[in-house]
């Protein structure tokens, strides 16, 4: 019996298995191996089935249906004989390993993801600060770990998409923890595997973050977009922290997400560069709304904040006790009543009353 995305694989060699087996474990896939599929079930419910070409030529002769994702696999370029295997048994593709290691890799992990078509899509939430300091990267990261708890989803994913911010691993206190940062994830966009991308990435307090490094430099919309949507297909709930600066990479991370969440402080200054940020936010996305941060040193409610910006009210925090102190000490600590949880908590109730939206 095959999973519904799991891998199919109609193959002798051992060695052709270990390539197999190499290519599955990079995509987050399990193939499993038999010298011919049990049943026409089987057959049409893997994800993707791979065989050789004797195992071709047996399935033709059951005369097994059409289907797509079949991929003849080998060690060396076709001869006329395997072509006309490939041909009996309607293979859409032919591929030689491990040369064509990359091919099989993109073929697989597309398999996968139309596999969980079906399944709930995560929520992605894009995070800004109406002003610089506002203290966006601290409510994204409460944000996260709050999703991790509270929501249905399995877990959550936080995006560093702002490269001169000095990392927000940092902030999650997941600098120590191994695993990938941008500088070290070489995408070129296409499709991804969350589970994949996961297991390549730190963890920390049920959160999968994804940290720029303290290098700098630009971030590329394209793979950006790609760990967005592999995340959202996922399941989880995918945080992005997004820079005050408008380039290709910010308004892919707006333009992917459910709802854009705008940080600013209740005062007159946060006011006026918050204004500006949301006449620029809402043109790439109008689901947009403000979460007003205290103290508020003239007396500015929350609500006047909301009307002096243009933007509906999320939540109202209150200052959170020391967290510059916690930060500078483990990253983000959070309480289950503290005024960061309660405001994410707030967020997150606002984003689930409306559905998510389908990627085009």
């Amino acid at each position: 019996m095959v999973a519904p995305n799991g891998i199919l694989a109609l193959i002798d060699d051992p060695t052709l298995r270990g390539d197999i087996d190499r290519v599955c474990a990079a995509v987050g896939l399990h193939a499993v191996y038999a010298s011919e599929p049990s049943s026409r079930q089987v057959w049409a419910g893997a994800a993707a089935v791979l065989l050789d070409a004797g195992a071709a030529h047996r399935c033709a002769e059951r005369a097994l249906p059409r289907r797509a994702r079949v991929v003849l696999v080998g060690h060396r370029e076709p001869v006329a004989a395997e072509w006309e295997a490939a041909i009996a048994v309607g293979a859409q593709r032919v591929i030689a390993l491990p040369d064509q290691d990359a091919e099989l890799m993109a073929e697989l992990a597309d398999a996968g993801e139309s596999a969980r078509e079906d399944a709930p899509r995560g929520a992605v939430v894009a995070v800004i600060a109406g002003r610089g300091g506002g203290g966006a990267s601290v409510f994204a990261t409460a944000l996260a770990r709050t999703a991790s708890t509270v929501t249905s989803a399995p877990g959550a994913m936080l995006i560093d998409a702002d490269p001169w911010s000095g990392g927000i691993d940092l902030v999650l206190g997941s600098e120590g923890e191994p695993g990938l940062r941008w500088p070290d994830l070489m995408l070129q966009g296409g499709r991804l595997t969350y589970t994949a991308l996961r297991d390549a990435l730190p963890h920390r307090h049920g959160v999968t973050v994804l940290s720029c490094a303290r290098t700098g430099g630009d971030i590329d919309p394209a793979p950006l977009g790609a760990v967005i949507e592999a995340g959202s297909r996922g399941g989880v709930t995918v945080v992005c922290d997004v820079p005050r600066r408008s380039t290709t990479a910010a308004e892919t991370a707006l333009a992917s997400a459910d709802l854009v969440t705008v940080v600013v402080p209740a005062d007159v200054r946060s006011c006026a560069a918050a204004a500006a940020v949301a006449r620029w936010v809402t043109t790439v996305n109008p689901n947009a709304g403000l979460v007003v941060r205290g103290p508020a040193p003239g007396g500015l409610r929350s609500r006047q904040v909301a009307e002096i910006v243009e933007l509906p009210l999320l939540a109202a925090m209150r200052p959170q006790p020391s967290v510059a102190r916690v930060l500078e000490c483990d990253g983000l600590r959070l309480r289950r009543r503290s005024p960061l949880a309660l405001a994410a908590g707030r967020v997150l109730a606002v984003l689930a009353e409306h559905p998510v939206r389908e990627a085009v």
